[in-house]
């Protein structure tokens, strides 16, 4: 494969209301005096991904035309769906937040000839393509000896995990409820918390899921689809002392059920009471939206809490520069241990966009992680 040309992933929605997601050929840039060119190994399919990729678009109207390496996905935005796709209709959009590779080529400066030849992580839009040219200062050096796989997912999951906790703490909390529990994410968060003594809840849908992470030290899981599920995270949230939490569901009633517990268990260790409740303040940032119905607040939560959006890239713009470095250091070096992720099935550019290879990561099953590997046929 010449390094001046590749392939490259791209989802249109046109004014129609129909997807269209297809491989183009592109140039690949010349890297400037301080950027690299990176040849894509390996880059994970994120829940923010996929949904940039597919958008409002239903999974049912999917149709696949084209050649096996060139294949054509198209599809349709359901009419009500459609003014929330508006923003983005007639452009095709590059896909792909993060990835790992080999740097192939590289600018005049020391900053960038010092990664030429090295595999590196990088961040920062259009990973779903086989080069990308990308300033040095957006790659992450890998140790000698980590694979692309091992690397492909050191930006999002780690930074959100260290994010959360960093949160914690600048807000004055002192424990965590989780959501997702068992996912990639979950599990990176679950070991940070181990070795920092920090108090986390694991939320999950499946005795597999409290098995899985109890076998990895886990000391509160709380199984959703329990019939006492409310008792157990009232209990596990009391020993903790949680106040903040955070959910990648979105919709229905788990934020508000979150709330609820919080506020039993503050209301009970108030000494005056209060008809607005508990005057420590409860908290439930929502990062995703695996369900996309309301989100459902009970009345009995008291006064004193909030709901909000959180996203990792816009935290990172507000915190200090000297705690990012060292957040990229602590990754840097645990990449392997405390970062480490895990993919369940390899597919590559092409076999990204099969009907069966859809459906099973559309799913946002937990513990379920497909990587796309850009030069594999």
């Amino acid at each position: 494969m010449n390094p001046n040309t590749g392939l490259e992933l791209r989802s249109l929605i046109k004014s129609n209301g129909e997807l269209e997601i297809s491989l183009i050929d592109i140039v690949v840039a010349e890297p400037h005096l301080n950027e690299v060119v990176v040849r894509i190994e390996a880059t994970p399919l994120n829940p923010s991904d996929i949904g940039l990729l597919f958008g409002a678009a239903d999974i049912n109207t999917f149709k696949v035309a084209g050649k096996p390496e060139r294949p054509v996905l198209t599809g349709n935005v359901p009419t009500p769906a459609l003014p929330a796709m508006s923003g983005r209709m007639g452009q095709s959009l590059q896909i792909g937040n993060e990835a790992a590779g080999l740097v192939v080529k590289a600018g005049d400066s020391a900053q960038a000839q010092k990664l030429l030849g090295k595999m590196v992580a990088i961040s920062g839009g259009a990973m779903y393509a086989q080069y990308r040219t990308i300033g040095a200062d957006q790659c992450m050096a890998l140790a000698d000896g980590t694979s692309a796989a091992q690397g492909a997912s050191a930006y999002i999951n780690p930074l959100t995990a260290l994010g959360m906790v960093h949160t914690m703490r600048q807000e004055g909390h002192t424990a965590l409820v989780h959501t997702v529990g068992a996912s990639n994410l979950g599990q990176m968060l679950n070991r940070i918390c181990l070795q920092d003594g920090i108090g986390l809840v694991n939320i999950v849908r499946k005795q597999e899921h409290v098995d899985l992470l109890r076998s990895q030290g886990a000391l509160y899981v709380c199984n959703a689809s329990n019939h006492n599920f409310i008792d157990e995270l009232t209990a596990a949230i009391d020993e903790t002392g949680a106040t903040l939490a955070f959910d990648a569901i979105g919709g229905g009633k788990l934020a508000g059920q979150i709330l609820q517990c919080m506020e039993k268990v503050l209301a009970k260790k108030t000494k005056e009471y209060s008809r607005y409740g508990s005057g420590i303040h409860k908290q439930v940032y929502i990062y995703g939206g695996l369900d996309g119905n309301p989100i459902e607040l009970p009345r009995n939560i008291g006064m004193a809490w909030g709901v909000g959006g959180w996203l990792v890239f816009p935290f990172l713009k507000t915190i200090d520069p000297a705690d990012l470095q060292k957040m990229y250091a602590r990754i840097s070096n645990e990449l392997t241990s405390t970062f480490a992720s895990h993919y369940t099935e390899e597919v590559s550019l092409a076999q990204a966009l099969s009907l069966d290879a859809i459906k099973r990561y559309k799913q946002h099953t937990t513990n379920c992680k497909f990587l796309i590997t850009p030069h594999g046929v």
